[in-house]
């Protein structure tokens, strides 16, 4: 199943069940998983960590 088929299917399952609350939760994670992808390979890693 590719990428874009689970985000499509999450969006209908929200769309469908009025599950709006979840949205802002999946914001959250997916931004934190890009802090932790740019805290690993950015030359600022260092400062970054001492955000969190």
């Amino acid at each position: 199943m590719s990428k874009a088929a689970i985000i499509g299917e999450l969006w209908r399952f929200m769309k469908a069940r009025k599950k709006w609350w979840l949205l802002p939760m999946i914001m959250i994670l997916v931004m934190f998983g890009l802090l932790m992808v740019f805290a690993q390979t950015s030359p600022l890693a260092p400062f970054i960590y001492t955000l969190i």
